[in-house]
């Protein structure tokens, strides 16, 4: 793995079962910084880990440790993987490696309930730590960043952009040894490798601010583009019987159709009755920043029997209790129009667009569309959450509806549908629609000229 910097002394060398492979969180890189289409894409590799021996480290010390820092990466835990994980660490040598552990260590409890910390030992031997106050699910992109501030004498930890705590930190002590990724020093030994992937690792000789680290995490490529990676692509063209796979992101999810759900005319049907697809989860981190996107036609006459107020949901990832997001329809009512076949007077049904969250009161926590819509033909629909400014948008085509709205992520228990929605305890909310394809990406795409390059039509 390369270095930031030019001089190459902080190139890591891989070991053991470390590889690079073609899912790096920057996914494919179309532009250059100044914002210029590249002559030819790149695809970004990521690290990935055995989490029995795979590793890579530097030939030497990175960091002071005895002074400020500050440590980050983009990482994807394994589902199976097991007990504590550590993404990034810093070696100690001489005597110092039998006495004390890694200086610091940016680490995953994959034995517990899933939080993330960031550990440091002081010059006391004393360990501090700063411990994510909420899980984080496996099999996802997560940014994690750790500051070590020697002036303060404080250790801070942020997830996904967002500070999630601080603590005391005592002295530190200068370790003197290489930058280790994918595992830690404990007396004398090393362990906690990870089972996973690892991308974008950097470290900084000084403590970052709040705002420089939500930079970071934002993972921008140029002014209007931010560096996305596609996550999951399933598209009705690509249907096999009741299961539709993903060839094309690299993770390999597939989508299955339930009920009575089926594929014609190169779209996924659904009754809204009891029809649905559904696919092992979580596609995405619910807390971090994502961009999911859908090209959908409703059943109007489906929907004309439904009672004004009926909502749908279009696709979304669910938490214990409900929606953790979604896209979803709410039918808000008829309007008289001719049509222009028999010209005659016609009902037709109308409604709102929504994207976020069905709260468990009824009531909507979304950005909708500016005005009611009229379901004349296929819709494209994309949502973006943007962790590092808590905010939620909607485009229709590529063209934003409104402002951005401030959202509360709330972390899924990861089951991804299509067509439904788990509310109140059972499914429910199933929307009688005809859906092409569905695509996420993990990063907020950052503007309605990406959405329209990323996404197209």
């Amino acid at each position: 793995m390369d270095a930031a910097v030019a001089d190459g002394q902080d190139d890591a060398t891989l070991h053991g079962g470390a590889v690079r492979d073609e899912r790096g969180r920057r996914g494919l890189i179309t532009r250059d910084a100044a914002g210029a289409p590249l002559k030819e894409p790149v695809t970004d590799k990521g690290l990935s880990l055995d989490g029995t021996s795979g590793f890579a480290q530097t030939d030497g010390p990175v960091l002071s440790t005895q002074s400020s820092y500050t440590v980050a990466a983009w990482v994807r835990i394994d589902p199976e993987a097991d007990g504590t994980v550590t993404a990034l660490s810093q070696s100690a040598t001489g005597n110092r490696s039998a006495e004390k552990s890694s200086p610091f260590s940016l680490s995953y409890d994959a034995a517990g309930d899933g939080r993330w910390s960031m550990r440091v030992v002081s010059d006391d031997r004393a360990t501090h730590e700063v411990t994510s106050p909420r899980p984080s699910p496996r099999g996802v992109w997560t940014h994690v960043a750790g500051v070590h501030d020697v002036s303060t004498q404080q250790v801070s930890l942020y997830v996904n952009g967002v500070l999630q705590g601080t603590t005391a930190a005592g002295a530190g002590w200068d370790a003197n040894g290489p930058l280790q990724i994918g595992r830690a020093l404990h007396g004398g030994e090393y362990t906690d490798y990870l089972r996973g992937s690892i991308d974008e690792p950097v470290v900084w000789g000084r403590a970052l601010t709040t705002t420089e680290v939500q930079n970071e995490a934002r993972t921008m490529v140029n002014g209007t583009h931010a560096a996305v990676e596609l996550v999951a692509d399933f598209s009705a063209a690509r249907a096999n019987g009741t299961s539709i796979e993903d060839t094309t992101s690299g993770y390999g999810k597939s989508l299955s159709l339930e009920g009575g759900a089926a594929v014609a005319e190169g779209r996924i049907v659904l009754d809204g009755v009891d029809d649905a697809a559904t696919a092992a989860g979580p596609l995405v981190d619910d807390t971090g920043s994502f961009t999911v996107t859908t090209r959908v036609e409703l059943d109007e006459q489906a929907l004309l029997t439904k009672d004004v107020g009926f909502i749908g949901q279009v696709l979304g990832q669910r938490s214990a209790d409900g929606s953790s997001w979604g896209l979803w329809f709410e039918y808000v009512g008829t309007e008289t129009v001719l049509d222009e076949e028999t010209m005659e007077e016609i009902q037709v049904p109308v409604g709102l667009w929504h994207f976020g969250r069905l709260t468990t009161d009824g009531t909507f926590s979304s950005v909708t569309s500016e005005q009611v819509v009229r379901l004349d033909g296929a819709a494209r629909l994309t949502g973006v959450h943007d962790s590092v400014d808590g905010t939620i948008s909607l485009y229709i085509g590529y063209s934003r509806q409104g402002v951005a709205k401030a959202f509360t992520a709330e972390a899924g228990s990861g089951g991804f549908a299509v067509g439904k929605a788990f509310a109140g305890g059972e499914w429910k909310h199933f929307l009688p629609a005809r859906i092409t394809e569905l695509r996420l990406w993990s990063g907020a795409m950052a503007s309605s000229a990406q959405i329209d390059t990323e996404v197209g039509v």
